[in-house]
C-alpha cells in the first residue's frame, strides 16, 4: 500500500513538472500605433483624411509547447485603436477600445527569435471619440503576425502588425491596422 501511494505521488510529481513546461502562463503591455484604412470615409457628406494615434494594450498570455519549436500562444489583451480624422480644418479623435483574443502559431526559430502569425477575434467593449457618433462595429476580425526575443526564459518583447479583415464602422468601409511592441514576463 505504501509503494502504490508513494508511486502515485511520484508520477503525480513528474507529470506537474511535465505540465508546468508544456504551459507558461505570463502578462504583456505595450504601445499601439493604430490607424483605420479604407476606401471610402465619408461621415456627413465629409471626406476624411485618416492619420495614426498612439495607444496601448495589457493582458494575459498562455504559451502551450507542442514540440521544441511550435507552440499555440493564446491571448486575452484589452487594447485601444482608432484614428485622427481631418477635413477642412476639422479634426476628431476616435478610439475604440477592443477585447482582443489573438491565438497565434509560434515558431522558434532559435532559443531568442521566434516568428508569430495568426488570427485575432476582438470585441467593441468602449467607443470614445469627440463627435456625436456611435457607428463602430461591435465584432472586428483581424490577421496578425510579428517577431517575439526571448531576453531570459521569462522576459520577453514582441513586435508586431494587425491588418483588419472586417469594416470597423457601420457607416464607412475602413479597416483598423495596428503595429504594436510588447514587453511581457512569463511565469
Amino acid at each position: 500500500m505504501k509503494k502504490t501511494i508513494l508511486v502515485a505521488a511520484l508520477l503525480l510529481a513528474i507529470s506537474s513538472n511535465m505540465q508546468a513546461q508544456l504551459v507558461k502562463f505570463g502578462i504583456k503591455a505595450g504601445l499601439n500605433y493604430a490607424n483605420q484604412t479604407g476606401s471610402d470615409i465619408t461621415i456627413n457628406n465629409s471626406n476624411y483624411n485618416t492619420s495614426a494615434i498612439t495607444s496601448y494594450h495589457a493582458g494575459l498570455i498562455a504559451e502551450i509547447k507542442i514540440i521544441d519549436s511550435f507552440s499555440i500562444q493564446p491571448e486575452l489583451l484589452y487594447s485601444t485603436q482608432g484614428a485622427s480624422y481631418k477635413s477642412a480644418g476639422e479634426e476628431f479623435r476616435n478610439e475604440l477600445g477592443y477585447l482582443s483574443i489573438p491565438v497565434l502559431a509560434k515558431i522558434n526559430l532559435n532559443k531568442v527569435v521566434s516568428i508569430e502569425l495568426g488570427p485575432q477575434a476582438s470585441f467593441l467593449l468602449s467607443e470614445r471619440n469627440n463627435f456625436d457618433v456611435k457607428d463602430a462595429n461591435t465584432f472586428d476580425f483581424a490577421v496578425v503576425g510579428g517577431l517575439g526575443l526571448n531576453i531570459t526564459n521569462h522576459l520577453f518583447i514582441q513586435g508586431r502588425y494587425g491588418l483588419g479583415l472586417t469594416d470597423a464602422s457601420k457607416d464607412a468601409q475602413v479597416k483598423n491596422s495596428v503595429v504594436q511592441v510588447s514587453a511581457g514576463i512569463k511565469f
